[in-house]
């Protein structure tokens, strides 16, 4: 992942509010982050990442609005700051403090207040004297990035004495999300979409999966960074530093994401900047402006002439299993990557490996698996460029599923995880046999039910009946047994929340309200290779007898005394 925002990637914009708002970074174009205003994206291209700005109004020799960097002091000091303009209350002498910031009501013998809390303070509308019209009059006067505005709010406010300091700082860190006009630019990555898909989009679409639950998927799929390809295949022998995972992801390609972040090949290495620049000046040689809209990394990316062969990578490999004609990997697109025209200096497109369900059991019956028509070379020179550009393409595409499908069909995959609305059992009755021993199963359900009947068909019981009386070859599967339950060993289910808590001095407690949805289990399971024919102990087997020491004659005694020194 670069540190600093390039042109043409997608970006997060974190709002005073908490929000984030994704965007993608087009040079020459405006960005809208709604009431807090709009700035210009030039502003902040080739800046790092993680740096707060704040949106100043147009000047009147400039109809564009600027940025300003604000420091880390500024930017968490501003609430403190505000509460200057604040009024003393009158009997402020005789209130204390608890001493561990937590204020309370004490009355001594005289009657006099010593410790107060905000227990009887009535919150009323009318405590506040600037109505809606006055505060966006306020708001179209306001010059600055919103400091005026809220302390003239603060000003306002007549029962703002009677607040504790508690109180008071969050009324004002309230005001501040509302009405300070601030962003801080966060780069892309996959716990951040996760949290953006829950919060702003739809959940259902990643099948409600949280961040803890794709962790914990990680960590038992073992997935992890293999490195580059240090040797080529030779005789068939793949290369050790390598892995290949199979997944089944009906998530839109979130998991995807997840598994090619912990393999190292999601985003582009730093060292491919250059190609990029040098692709989008092609394209501006080519005729293509820096304002049109056709001017996309994909597109001036064509002009080069760079020959990587897609789902070329024998190591370190993603196998997507989908059900459709293309899978569904909208959002990898935030990631600089589209599988309908995909950048070539991407690792994913090498490194990512896609097959239908019927290329995988049916590959016969699938067109795009059929040899395509072989012309003879002396017609192939009589044939018009697009014609002879067409029967090459088609050869290649030929060429490239059949690789694919034939090494998914070979088997030898280091894990299989799936999410996907799909039965498990029928799912893992075709994928089982494809990995190799010692192979990690990982499957996510939002409900327990699926993968609780999934436990069962493996369960100690299971095996023992499956082993002390197979089924025939014509007879499985059957209700008994659905699935061989001698292949997969240990077979548990797992589930993880991380519960969100304030802590603050004397009110450190859970937050008693978090995002709903369903809870998401995990199954996971140990692949093995259980051993062919019967399993029996021979030769013979003669007891040793046990000699009485206290029985045994000196003489004895003293050899094996001195056998045991």
């Amino acid at each position: 992942m670069d540190d600093l925002i390039r042109p043409h990637t997608y970006i997060a914009l974190r709002l005073p509010s908490d929000t984030i708002k994704l965007v993608q970074v087009v040079p020459n174009t405006t960005i809208s982050i709604g009431k807090y205003g709009s700035f210009q994206t030039n502003h902040i291209l080739g800046r790092p990442f993680y740096f707060t700005f704040e949106i100043l109004d147009k000047a009147e020799q400039n109809d564009q609005s600027s940025l300003r960097i604000v420091s880390t002091v500024e930017a968490y000091a501003h609430i403190k700051d505000d509460t200057s303009v604040l009024r003393e209350p009158e009997d402020q002498e005789n209130v204390e403090n608890g001493g561990d910031g937590v204020e309370y009501e004490v009355i001594n013998s005289d009657g006099k207040v010593l410790m107060r809390t905000n227990r009887e303070i009535i919150d009323d509308s009318r405590s506040q004297k600037l109505t809606m019209m006055d505060i966006e009059a306020l708001k179209r006067e306001e010059t600055g990035s919103g400091k005026a505005l809220i302390a003239k709010i603060l000003e306002s406010h007549s029962a703002l004495d009677q607040k504790t300091s508690f109180g008071l700082e969050k009324y004002t860190l309230r005001k501040a999300k509302k009405y300070l006009r601030r962003f801080t630019v966060l780069p892309v990555d996959v716990p951040l979409l996760l949290k953006w898909i829950l919060n702003e989009k739809e959940p259902s679409k990643v099948m409600e999966i949280r961040e803890e639950i794709l962790a914990l998927m990680g960590s038992w799929s073992s997935v992890h960074y293999s490195g580059p390809q240090a040797h080529p295949i030779e005789n068939n022998l793949p290369d050790s530093k390598g892995g290949r995972w199979l997944i089944v992801d009906e998530t839109g390609g979130l998991l995807v994401a997840a598994m090619a972040e912990r393999m190292g090949i999601l985003s582009p290495p730093r060292e491919d900047q250059p190609h990029t620049d040098q692709a989008r000046s092609t394209g501006k040689s080519n005729g293509i402006g820096e304002d049109s809209s056709a001017a996309t990394p994909t597109t001036a990316m064509r002009s080069l002439e760079v020959q990587t062969t897609a789902m070329s990578a024998d190591t370190n490999t993603i196998t997507l299993i989908h059900a459709n004609a293309q899978p569904n990997l909208a959002l990898l697109t935030y990631f600089d990557f589209d599988l309908t025209s995909p950048n070539p200096l991407h690792p994913l497109h090498t490194h990512l490996k896609s097959l239908s369900w019927l290329q995988l059991l049916s590959p016969n019956e699938d067109s795009s698996y059929a040899e395509p028509e072989v012309i003879p070379d002396e017609l192939i020179q009589t044939m018009k460029g697009g014609k002879k550009g067409n029967y090459y393409r088609k050869r290649r595409r030929w060429e490239k599923v059949r690789a694919v499908v034939d090494r998914t069909r070979a088997g030898g995959f280091d894990g299989l995880i799936v999410a996907s609305v799909m039965d498990p059992t029928a799912i893992l009755h075709h994928t089982i046999p494809l990995l190799r021993g010692g192979a990690q199963v990982v499957v996510y359900s939002p409900s327990i039910e699926p993968l609780a009947e999934l436990a069962d068909y493996y369960s100690t019981a299971r095996r023992t009946a499956f082993q002390t009386g197979p089924p025939s070859s014509n007879d499985f599967p059957n209700e008994d047994f659905p699935l061989n339950p001698t292949l997969l060993l240990n077979p548990a289910i797992y589930t993880a929340r991380c519960r969100h808590w304030q802590v603050l001095p004397g009110r450190t407690h859970p937050l008693m309200t978090g995002p709903g949805g369903a809870e998401g289990y995990v199954f996971t399971a140990t692949r093995v290779l259980p051993a062919e024919g019967k399993v029996e102990a021979r030769g013979s087997y003669k007891r040793r007898k046990l000699v009485d020491v206290s029985s045994a004659s000196p003489a004895s005694q003293t050899v094996s005394e001195t056998c045991k020194e």
